[in-house]
Parts: C-alpha cells; sequence; structure tokens
C-alpha cells in the first residue's frame, strides 16, 4: 500500500463507512489482484471466521487441501474462539485469533477468507474483504437482501477478486450433464422445475421476556448490521434462520441450495419477472417470524420454478418427512418425456414416465479446491459458483419472501380461488393441505398467508410501481456496520 497502511484504511474507511469514493482522498489505492498471488509452490493462506457450524466443514474442507494454510480464526463467540485455536495449536498448527472482523483485515498475511457467519454479514464481510484486497469463500445465502448481495458482486468485479459461493453442488460435473442432457430435449421440452425442501423444524420455543447474551459473545458484533434489540427467544445461535432480521427461512437456508439447482436446471441467469408465495408458520406458535410451510412460484418463461418448504413431519404421529417423487430435500425437472429427479448434491436420476429409471448421473468435484484453482489462476471464470450465481439465486429467495411478507392472512376458500387459474400452484397447494390436515392443522382456525404477486424488472432488480415490495429489496443498516452504497 502506498502512504496509508492497512490499519489506517481499516480505521478510517471501514469502521467510519466511508464510500469508496473517498478512497483516493485518503490516499490508498485497492490492491490489484496480482498483489497477493502465491506461486505455484506458496501457500494460500485462509482465514475462516464463523465455525460454530457450518464453518467447520470449512475448516476441515481448506486444510485436507495442499498448499491451503488456515492462518486465522474469527468468531465472536470467546468460548467458540478459544476451543478451535486450542485444536489447532494441540496440532502444531497456530493460528491468530480475532473477535472483530475488521481486526483481522488489517492483517497483511491473509489471502483469502472464508465466512461462515449468519446471513445478515455475509455481504457486508464479502465487500469489506474484497476492498481490503483479498479473496473470499462466502456461504449462502450470499446475502440477506437482494440490494446488498448486488453490491457484494460490484465489488467483486471492482476490486478483480475470486469470490465463491457456498453452493457446492455447482461442483458437481454429473449434475451438470444431466442438466445439460435434459436441456437438449432428450426427455422432451422441461415442464416446470421443482425444487423441495421438506425438512423438519420443530418450535423453537416462545419466551416471555428478553433472554440473556451469553457472556462469551460479543452482542455488538453478533448483531453488525442487523438491529440490536433484545433476544426474544430462546437460544441466539441458529434459531437466527427463523426471524427476518437475521434469517431468511428455509427458503434462504437449505432451500437456496434447491433453488440454485431449479434456476441451472431452467439455464436462467436473471430474476424472475414475476413472484408470489403461499404459507405460513403453521403447526405451532412460537418466536419464530419466518414461515415453516411455503409454495413459490416464479413465472419463468418457458418453464417455471416452483418451491415447496415443509417443515412440519408427514403426519403429526410420524417422525418421517415427506417426499416428491422420491425427493424429500432435491429438485424435479419435469419435461415432456419423464422426470430427472436430482436427491442430492451430486447425481441425477432420469425417469420416464412411469417412473422407470433409464440413465444416471453423477460424479462431484471439491468446491473448496475449485475455489483455491481459481484464485492461483485469478480468473473468477475458473470457479463454479461465481458470487453472481450466488447472487441471482439468493435473490429468489429474497424476492419470494418479500411476496410473503407483504401478503395478508386469508380463509382455505379464498386461497383455492386465488390460485384456481394456475394449475401448478393450484395442484401443490393441494398436496400442501392434506399436509397440513395429516398435521391437524386448521388453517380455518390458523390461516395461511396470501402472497402479493409481484411484477419485477429483472434487469434493474426492482419491482415494478411497488415501493413497499422495493423497500424491502434492502434494510436500514446499523451503523458502523453500514453496505456502502458505492463499493
Amino acid at each position: 500500500m502506498n502512504n496509508m497502511n492497512r490499519r489506517t484504511f481499516i480505521r478510517n474507511s471501514l469502521l467510519a463507512t466511508a464510500s469508496v469514493s473517498a478512497l483516493p482522498q485518503l490516499g490508498w489505492t485497492a490492491p490489484k489482484p496480482t498483489d497477493r498471488v502465491r506461486g505455484a509452490n506458496e501457500d494460500i493462506r485462509i482465514a475462516v471466521v464463523g465455525f460454530n457450524g457450518r464453518g467447520q466443514s470449512h475448516i476441515d474442507g481448506f486444510r485436507k487441501i495442499k498448499g491451503v494454510r488456515i492462518v486465522a480464526l474469527c468468531d465472536v463467540d470467546q468460548t467458540v474462539l478459544d476451543k478451535a485455536v486450542k485444536i489447532f495449536a494441540d496440532r502444531g498448527e497456530p493460528v491468530e485469533a480475532y473477535r472483530d472482523i475488521r481486526k483481522l483485515l488489517e492483517n497483511p498475511d491473509i489471502d483469502a477468507v472464508s465466512f461462515a457467519t449468519p446471513n445478515h454479514w455475509h455481504s457486508l464481510c464479502t465487500i469489506w474483504a474484497v476492498q481490503a484486497g483479498m479473496d473470499v469463500y462466502v456461504e449462502k445465502p450470499i446475502s440477506h437482501n437482494v440490494w446488498e448481495g448486488r453490491q457484494a458482486v460490484e465489488a467483486a468485479r471492482k476490486y478483480g477478486r475470486i469470490v465463491q459461493a457456498g453452493t457446492q453442488s455447482r461442483s458437481s460435473y454429473g449434475i451438470r450433464e444431466a442438466f445439460e442432457w435434459a436441456r437438449a430435449g432428450n426427455i422432451g421440452k422441461i415442464l416446470r422445475a421443482r425444487g423441495l425442501c421438506y425438512k423438519r423444524r420443530p418450535s423453537i420455543g416462545k419466551v416471555d421476556g428478553p433472554q440473556p447474551i451469553p457472556p462469551s459473545i460479543d452482542y455488538d458484533l453478533w448483531c453488525g448490521p442487523a438491529p440490536k434489540e433484545p433476544l426474544m427467544r430462546k437460544r441466539l445461535h441458529y434459531d437466527w434462520h427463523w426471524v427476518w432480521p437475521t434469517g431468511n427461512g428455509d427458503l434462504g437456508n437449505q432451500g437456496v441450495h434447491q433453488v440454485d439447482m431449479c434456476r441451472w436446471a431452467l439455464g436462467v441467469n436473471e430474476l424472475s419477472p414475476s413472484v408470489f408465495s403461499i404459507g405460513g408458520r403453521l403447526g405451532y406458535e412460537d418466536d419464530g417470524t419466518t414461515p415453516n410451510t411455503q409454495i413459490i412460484f416464479h413465472d419463468y418463461k418457458p418453464a417455471p420454478l416452483i418451491f415447496e418448504v415443509r417443515g412440519l413431519p408427514s403426519a403429526s404421529d410420524s417422525s418421517k418427512m415427506d417426499n416428491y417423487r422420491g425427493a424429500g430435500v432435491g429438485i424435479v425437472v419435469e419435461c415432456e418425456g419423464g422426470y430427472l429427479l436430482i436427491p442430492n448434491y451430486s447425481s441425477g436420476i432420469v425417469h420416464d414416465k412411469d417412473g422407470k429409471e433409464i440413465k444416471k448421473f453423477s460424479g462431484a468435484n471439491d468446491h473448496f479446491e475449485n475455489f483455491i484453482q481459481a484464485v492461483r489462476s485469478r480468473k473468477s471464470s475458473d470457479l463454479n459458483a461465481d458470487i453472481l450465481e450466488g447472487h441471482l439465486s439468493a435473490g429468489l429467495c429474497h424476492t419470494a419472501n418479500i411476496s410473503y411478507r407483504l401478503g395478508r392472512k386469508h380463509s382455505p376458500e379464498e386461497i383455492r380461488d386465488a390460485a384456481r387459474n394456475n394449475k401448478d400452484v393450484a395442484e401443490a397447494l393441494g398436496r400442501m393441505e392434506e399436509h397440513l390436515a395429516a398435521n391437524q392443522v386448521d388453517t380455518k382456525k390458523t390461516p395461511a398467508t396470501l402472497g402479493a404477486v409481484l411484477k419485477m424488472n429483472p434487469r434493474m432488480e426492482r419491482f415494478a410501481e411497488n415501493a413497499a415490495a422495493d423497500e424491502l429489496l434492502t434494510r436500514n443498516y446499523r451503523a458502523p456496520f453500514v453496505v456502502p452504497a458505492k463499493v
């Protein structure tokens, strides 16, 4: 860096949330992509941020790659951080420990950062890291809302950084070949791509007042860009998925993987021109606010993308989950002559109209290794899940949730009437009603929500003449954790 070291830059720009347009006046120039490139025989030095859950897989994944060293760890929970640092030390692998991501970004000896924080931190972490000259692997969904996801894409492009989204099915050559085969018309025209997230999500309970923050956690840092509000649920960790300020429901949690595969199958590379959602948090009353039962319809032409979320079991007296054509968490690409089932992250099975298996595709490469290969080549085109792919798939989750959040509760008859002219939605709604009845949910007493039908300009990533929907494309950020308007 010239005239200004990294520490001064972080203090003056990140902590003060100055826009990058002001950086020339501060005398700082963003590192060129080649500034951090390691030679073929040199190690890529990685930091992992957030590892109380999925981040542990990041640690395990990067540790096994030759030529990669984890040199730093960051977590706002001191207990979690200390435990991980000790594990590394006991293996003879010393790492630097941080609680504050901004301090980590001051370290000039880190080449890339891997983020597995809660969703509300993903985009801001990514933007800050690429501004500091680092490459990024960021977990799905890469954003908490549409606008900040696009800002992360723009930042990655501006600073020439390699940014991989954590949608690992993109590294499956089996799935890629299956989609190419289906799009070539081998089982007729594609009629629809249906994603499924039938995954048990029990009640998170209900509290009668603010809960204590665990003393090991820096709650200000944990909240980051989200409002710093009293904790109104039993568990801080993980259950943040089920409240809007920090999570995106199971659609944006597990479901974003399958949404991504559906979009990949259809070959569409922009947000949908129209979306609506039906659903609710049904079967129990708790402190969660995101739906546990949901139908989403993205009106792509000529074939739509349909998604279904079910957090309740197959019946109230069962521990099993529903499935659709053999998939509980997966996708089904329905075609004129049969269907393609993607039941996991690495394989595809083709069936004819009678359900007979006629062809199979399988095989996958390592998603973390793919990221490291692109870090070395300096070609974002080498990534299997470039940040743009992550943004678009996350965006489809966000726009569907906006439809839901702008909706109103209606009687079962009113919802059926609204769906009657869309055979795909009517069919999915009929099965959803059967599912709820099996769980003894009476939607006359606890009605579902009929979401708003939203039209969108996909190129602009704005809704058509709907100010209320446009407001939910972004959020009010809490200083100093502000996603910059100019990256």
